[in-house]
């Protein structure tokens, strides 16, 4: 697959739109962790329209009064906004109810591209916290809303679902074996 101008509009768009945002406790510029997202699903498939949602799949949870979601189906089309929109958190308090609720619309209801997606997505993050667990080990926990348990118990149930609904790839695999390594 060749870099397409609107691949490269993508790349674009998820730059400017995350352009204030850095990890979690790293400094990274935010943008890092899309094109790795971008990345892993390249090496399981060639669908522009994933890749594109893979490096938008924040944009509507994290920077909707950046890159809103009719901005998204103008430059993009209603199938990279519906994958995007699959992966978009529900807004409640609590860490442990919108877990619960990602887990079952990704389950029963998120299409497949979402579904990888939220894989390669999860796969990044899980990578990341390996390296900052070899840098300031258990400290690393002090950053997230939920403790290693729950973390733990999430990616876990990513990787169950993953596999449920798209039968083993690379990304799950990998997934997998990040998560018993935790």
């Amino acid at each position: 697959m060749n870099l397409s101008p609107r691949l490269r509009n993508a790349i674009n768009t998820a730059a400017t739109a995350h352009r204030d945002q850095v990890r979690k406790g790293s400094g990274i510029p935010y943008v890092s962790h899309l094109y790795q997202v971008m990345f892993l699903l390249r090496q399981v498939t060639d669908d522009e329209d994933v890749l594109i949602a893979g490096l938008l799949h924040d944009t509507l949870e994290d920077v909707p009064e950046q890159y809103d979601a009719l901005e998204m189906e103008r430059d993009f089309g209603a199938r990279v906004r519906g994958m995007v929109e699959d992966l978009t958190k529900i807004e409640d308090p609590s860490w442990q109810v919108r877990a619960d609720a990602y887990i079952q619309h990704l389950e029963h209801h998120a299409s497949n591209e979402a579904v990888l997606i939220s894989t390669a997505d999860k796969l990044h993050n899980l990578m990341s916290i390996h390296d900052d667990l070899e840098v300031i080990g258990e400290a690393l926990w002090e950053r997230f809303n939920s403790g290693k348990e729950q973390q733990r118990w999430w990616y876990a149930e990513i990787a169950r679902v993953s596999t449920t609904r798209l039968g083993e790839n690379v990304l799950n695999r990998q997934l997998q074996e990040l998560v018993d390594k935790l």
